[in-house]
């Protein structure tokens, strides 16, 4: 489930730099999703969509990001943000991740968005809007309900083209298959 720790690793110290002298945070991180995105699909079977969740938390420095594995894990329920969100809870032996960030290359969907306010994640960042399958500014807004416990801060259209390019040209592969 894990997508390639060891590269994600090496753009670390470099991320870091950026982070703290140009303040590029969701910027950087949703570029690395997307480019781990494309090195993760390009080796696969092209049947799971190139979304990828990148955690990350700034007390500790730790971050992991993790890609859908839905048509490899048969699994309807593995999102990568779901994933993201249950080895990050399993590795710190908690339920609650209020110091994480998450960045994705695509607006979560309605059971994510409520995954993500059930662990409590500080802020959500993510490239494409998803005007179909969206749970957060499209669809029910799940951050919006009066029933929702938590609502993490969220910023949209981060690299928003290079995400739509990414999820755009997923599909067409796809399409071309059939």
């Amino acid at each position: 489930m894990d997508v390639n720790v060891r590269y994600c690793k090496k753009y670390w110290l470099k991320v870091l730099t950026i982070l703290l002298y140009s303040g590029l945070v969701g910027t950087d991180f949703i570029r690395l999703s997307v480019e781990i995105a494309n090195n993760v699909f390009e080796s696969s079977d092209g049947l799971d969509v190139p979304v990828v969740a990148t955690i990350v938390n700034y007390k500790t420095l730790q971050y992991r990001s993790f890609s859908n594995s839905v048509y490899k894990d048969f699994d309807p329920t593995a999102h990568a943000e779901i994933i993201a969100i249950r080895e990050t809870c399993k590795e710190n032996n908690t339920t609650y991740l209020d110091d994480y960030d998450l960045y994705v290359t695509l607006e979560p969907c309605v059971m994510c968005a409520a995954a993500i306010s059930y662990a409590r994640i500080r802020r959500v960042y993510f490239g494409a809007y998803d005007v179909k399958s969206g749970g957060v500014i499209h669809g029910p807004k799940v951050f919006e309900s009066t029933s929702i416990h938590h609502k993490p801060e969220v910023i949209g259209g981060i690299h928003e083209k290079m995400c739509e390019s990414l999820i755009s040209g997923f599909f067409k592969n796809l399409r071309k298959k059939d």
